[in-house]
């Protein structure tokens, strides 16, 4: 408040100037009467006496005055309010934004130029209602308690063509847009308590929101791309390994140039490129056809064609995190078994590619690297505790039994999870039965819980998929965890773990302990059980070595036989019981053969149990030999999900298949669950999921 000076004289036409003209007419007044009843009184005296009182007069009106000032200094002086009032409403007449007047039922009352030019220009807008014109409603607007307004449209038949003119900088196909409109709502006092009036204001964030998406255009998106199978295609060419290589890097460099965008080789056929996220949309709409054009780089006699992966990440934030998420992304491209783009974004990960079985490695190098690391892991670890998948096979069981005697090696106390009532493993299990060494190592989910501490280090072998662990609970519930799978990755871990050692190339986990036994364990310290147990795996996942396999499922095979491991033994823990037979056989009776290619087989009876999956899957692998049929599918109702196996010849890839259906798996080995629908549900969906992977592939 500013601070007012005492003064006994003030401005013409204030209420103190009034009072101060006052008490002259009466100060001269009074001198009058006095001296013509009193016509001997001395005038100047009398004149003297007078002034005295005036000048007394005044000083009190001063004082008067001003403590009223101060007491009501938030209320201009009568006189200034008409000009005020007079500003204002010249004010709200002239702004640029669209203002408006009107009742608590929304009749308009008052509108200025800009809020005519909105609503139907030259159209009389008075005692018509605000909901006519607008998305909200008079009460809504009264009722929005955000200080920004309630956001609002304008309806289309009262959109005005001369409005987007006036107020825009863009281009007449841009005026024609969705407007987006924050209106406040301010009461309007009134003195009468009739009708109470609202004032809206009408703020346009059309301006704001194309600039917020012209900056989104161009926000930086970061990729690393790695060619990465050019050791193995040019392992008998190497002359040719520096032109295959500018090859690629030639394609590259006019790929990412055409998108103004740069790319650098951090080392050897591995780059890192950033462009602008403007060309996202028609990379995704051709589905990142560079893949093809690298394709067509071919080495050697076998033709073999080179591959990349890519990993690019199109998010808010730091270059920094944009970068460390590319590179995530690259991994994820790796781990699923390369040639493929892993486009992650905001709201998750897409893929694109994966069409080319991937090749495996010949060294055995990072087999022995993670040997080592795991080592170290569980040499700091209280205890661990190891779990496969859920409805274990022989590749689940006997990966975990490998590991276990990986763990005993180092000196820890192990502990397989496993769900003892599941008849699957039932043999598995009898093999070890009266071993001393394996008296306490089974337990049950429920139990493990109990055997957590701090340092506990939980084992995870053949699944990465969170969904289907054994027992998520004790996922969730350990700090430190390895992953060991030959399955593609389908995502990212809720929790990133300590370790992960993903192979897609490999035939099956038991394949990968088995090298990293072989590296760690001196000759002769497998027993025969657990050799029988991990060739089973690989047999399983194989089938008797018809499908998927590499020199390194052979020399692991090897290496399992010279342990002791028996092929006729391991083959005798596939044997089944005249039931389990039966059930494989009613599959065989309910088979159609979809896009001329693919057989699907389906048992939707009620009364199926557990077994029943592993007869799906035993009847998807006979499906193979029918003449014709690429790939296979096997539906069966257990309880109130179907699960679904899959298999191929290794032309089509299944696992981009059923990770529609929100399954996943290997290449030409397959699985997905799917609850709460119908069993003809879930075949529409596994049609339409095969449509759509056909289509690609043929668009590719």
């Amino acid at each position: 408040m500013p601070r007012k000076h005492f003064s006994l004289f003030s401005r013409p036409g204030s209420i103190k100037h009034t009072l101060q003209k006052l008490w002259g007419v009466l100060s001269i007044l009074g001198l009058a009467i006095v001296l013509y009843f009193n016509p001997d009184t001395n005038p100047m005296t009398a004149g003297l006496i007078f002034l005295i009182i005036y000048l007394i007069a005044l000083w009190l009106t001063s004082i008067i005055t001003r403590f009223f000032s101060f007491k009501f200094t938030a209320s201009p002086d009568e006189s200034e309010s008409p000009v005020l009032r007079s500003v204002t409403l010249e004010f709200i007449s002239r702004v640029y934004m669209p203002v408006l007047i009107c009742d608590d039922d929304g009749k308009i009352i008052w509108y200025n130029k800009a809020q005519a030019e909105l609503f139907h220009a030259g159209e009389v807008l008075y005692g018509r209602y605000i909901d006519q014109y607008c998305t909200a409603t008079m009460s809504e607007l009264m009722e929005a308690a955000d200080y920004n307004g309630l956001a609002v449209g304008v309806l289309p038949q009262s959109a005005s063509h001369t409005y987007f003119h006036n107020h825009t900088a863009y281009d007449e196909e841009a005026a024609y847009l969705p407007r987006d409109y924050r209106v406040k709502c301010y009461d309007i006092p009134t003195t009468s308590g009739g009708k109470k009036y609202h004032l809206l204001f009408w703020n346009d964030k059309r301006e704001l929101r194309l600039i917020e998406e012209k900056m989104a255009l161009a926000e930086s998106v970061v990729g690393y791309i790695m060619i990465d199978n050019l050791d193995e295609v040019l392992q008998y060419v190497q002359e040719q390994y520096r032109i295959a290589s500018a090859q690629v890097e030639k394609i590259l460099n006019i790929w990412i140039s055409e998108r103004n965008g740069l790319i650098k080789e951090y080392e050897r056929n591995k780059f890192i490129a950033v462009f602008e996220s403007r060309h996202i949309a028609a990379l995704i709409a051709d589905r990142f056809s560079i893949m093809d054009k690298i394709h067509e780089v071919r080495i050697g006699e076998n033709n073999m064609p080179v591959t990349v992966s890519m990993g690019i990440a199109h998010i808010h934030g730091t270059l920094a995190e944009k970068e460390a998420a590319a590179h995530a992304a690259l991994d994820l491209a790796l781990q699923r078994g390369g040639d493929q783009v892993v486009y992650k974004t905001e709201s998750g990960v897409e893929f694109y590619g994966g069409r080319t079985k991937s090749v495996q490695k010949r060294t055995k190098v990072k087999s022995r690297v993670f040997a080592g690391e795991l080592a170290s892991l569980i040499s700091n670890a209280s205890n661990v505790l190891i779990m496969g998948h859920r409805f274990a096979d022989h590749d689940s069981i006997g990966s975990c039994i490998g590991i276990y005697k990986f763990t005993e090696f180092c000196g820890v106390r192990a502990n397989i999870v496993v769900n003892n009532a599941d008849p699957n493993i039932r043999v598995c299990l009898n093999r070890f039965e009266g071993r001393k060494e394996y008296a306490d190592v089974f337990v049950g989910a429920s139990a493990a819980l109990d055997l957590i501490t701090s340092e506990t280090l939980l084992i995870i072998c053949d699944v990465s998929n969170p969904n289907t662990f054994e027992s998520p609970d004790l996922y969730e519930n350990v700090r430190n965890t390895v992953v060991i799978d030959h399955h593609r990755k389908t995502g990212d871990f809720k929790y990133k773990p300590a370790l992960t050692y993903i192979e897609p190339s490999a035939s099956s986990a038991s394949e990968l302990v088995a090298e990293m036994l072989e590296q760690s364990l001196p000759l002769g310290a497998l027993p025969k059980e657990e050799a029988d147990l991990l060739l089973a795996g690989i047999l399983l996942d194989t089938n008797q070595f018809t499908r998927n396999t590499g020199v390194r499922t052979f020399s692991a095979a090897l290496y399992l036989r010279s342990e002791g491991a028996s092929p006729a033994d391991a083959k005798m823990l596939f044997r089944t019981s005249l039931e389990d037979f039966m059930r494989e056989a009613k599959f065989e009776s309910n088979v159609m053969l979809y896009r001329d290619i693919i057989a699907i087989a389906v048992r939707d009876r009620d009364g199926a149990v557990s077994d029943d999956r592993i007869a799906a899957a035993k009847a998807a692998d006979r499906l193979l030999s029918v003449c014709g049929v690429m790939a296979s599918f096997a539906l069966v109702r257990v309880g109130e999900a179907v699960y679904i196996s899959a298999r191929s010849h290794g032309n089509l890839n299944v696992q981009l298949i059923l990770e529609r259906l929100h399954g996943g798996g290997h290449y030409d080995v397959a699985g997905a669950q799917v609850s709460g629908l119908a069993m003809e549900d879930v075949l529409t969906q596994l049609k339409n999921a095969i449509d759509a992977y056909l289509g690609n592939l043929h668009a590719e």
